[in-house]
């Protein structure tokens, strides 16, 4: 029997926020797990107010939340684990994927997958103690896919819930094609569930994995998600109404809404929305002036004349994920 495939939310610092995850799946069908953006400089045994908001919820509308750590101390994710444990959570994830040079330079995110003895020792002090499952988001690599290859037998080591791999290396950033065939050569080689991540942007692109990897059934969306919110839905096979522009403005009003609300009607819930628009507007028909729009809004009356002009004017086309690859 065909085993249905898992999509799950990717995390994205300052967008994929604890009210963005409640708002979406109001509005959305299709995924089944998200991820938080990651904690990191965990240095005590209680998190600050401000770092706990995103720490409230153990769901959003029946679908699971699970936390993620950026540390390469391994006393620092026991005590984030801890944390979570006492917060009701069952599972964490270790970001060993970020590829921003501020933290990959300090041997942090996909910063620290040059060194597998360093991974190695954390998850030994870690695994025995965890009081949850660990996953784990890494790439391929930081400099050289041969950097992976040397961590397959670590990770096979361990009772690794789910290894999330991005099928890029650090120093790419989010530029140039994914090694997907890199990523097909361990799919064999590696026992732990794999979840692939990277340039699922549209219906074509996921039969084009799914052809590859056929023994992947977990999938991770990220920009693809970002740009046209209906992609999980459409890549589980769900019917969609004929005209979804209604939804989207209304997600979007709702979303809006919502960030002015918990922040206390400030301008920053007007840029907290150009980062999300920086990836929607790719899916309408004219990406360039829909942006444009909302790029230039400094006050919320200029921001909702923005938008209602967007949906007055342009065509929702949908899957722009792919334009990013152009940028």
């Amino acid at each position: 029997m065909q085993q249905e495939p898992l999509f799950y939310l990717a995390p994205f610092q300052g967008i994929t926020t604890t009210v963005f995850r409640e708002v979406y799946t109001r509005h959305f069908e299709g995924i089944d797990k998200m991820f938080t953006a990651f904690f990191s400089s965990v240095q005590q045994e209680k998190l600050s107010p401000a770092k706990k908001v995103d720490l409230e919820q153990l769901q959003h509308n029946g679908i699971k939340v699970v936390p993620q750590i950026l540390s390469k101390d391994g006393d620092e994710i026991l005590r984030f684990a801890k944390i979570c444990a006492e917060g009701g959570f069952n599972e964490i994830n270790w970001n060993l994927g970020c590829p921003f040079p501020r933290v990959a330079h300090k041997k942090r995110g996909s910063g620290l997958l040059p060194y597998p003895q360093t991974i190695r020792e954390i998850l030994d002090k870690i695994m025995p103690a965890l009081p949850v499952k660990l996953s784990i988001k890494c790439r391929l690599g930081y400099h050289s896919t041969d950097e992976f290859s040397a961590l397959v037998p670590v990770f096979n080591e361990y009772p690794i819930d789910e290894l999330i791999v991005h099928a890029r290396l650090g120093k790419q950033m989010y530029k140039g094609p994914v090694n997907w065939s890199v990523f097909k050569q361990h799919i064999e080689q590696i026992n732990r569930p794999l979840v692939y991540n990277g340039d699922l942007f549209s219906p074509a692109d996921f039969d084009f994995f799914k052809t590859r990897f056929q023994s992947v059934h977990r999938w991770m969306l990220g920009r693809g998600l970002l740009a046209d919110p209906f992609l999980p839905a459409q890549l589980k096979g769900l019917e969609l109404p004929q005209n979804t522009t209604p939804i989207l403005y209304h997600f979007m009003n709702d979303l809006y809404l919502a960030y002015r609300k918990k922040m206390n009607d400030r301008y920053q819930a007007i840029n907290v929305m150009k980062e999300l628009w920086s990836y929607l507007a790719l899916s309408f028909d004219n990406p360039g002036k829909v942006f444009g729009k909302i790029k230039k809004c400094k006050h919320f009356d200029d921001y909702e004349d923005g938008v209602k002009s967007i949906f007055d004017q342009h065509i929702w086309v949908g899957n722009g994920g792919k334009k990013l690859l152009e940028q």
